[in-house]
């Protein structure tokens, strides 16, 4: 089957269209990828993921089509950051 697998960075956007076995697992599809290749910092131990933005767990089965998503740290807190509100001049 058909599935995606993505990963971003600032500056940097990844999405993989790859194929697996029917009864691959969220953790199959990342290993199988070649993403952890090509970015060796990401730690699947201390890293979510997701499929289409929803938190699942490294040993989730996937169906054909989905997405499975490889989320980085939130390095600045939405709380304590300043709110730019969009003016039109």
């Amino acid at each position: 089957m058909q599935i995606g697998v993505a990963y971003s960075e600032p500056g940097q956007q990844i999405w993989l269209n790859i194929e697996v076995p029917d009864d691959s697992s969220v953790n199959d599809a990342i290993q199988r990828s070649g993403i952890l290749k090509q970015f060796p910092y990401i730690d699947l131990a201390e890293q979510k993921v997701g499929v289409f933005g929803r938190l699942v767990k490294l040993d989730a089965p996937l169906k054909p089509g989905d997405r499975v998503e490889i989320y980085r740290e939130i390095i600045a807190d939405p709380e304590t950051v300043p709110r730019r509100d969009m003016v039109e001049e």
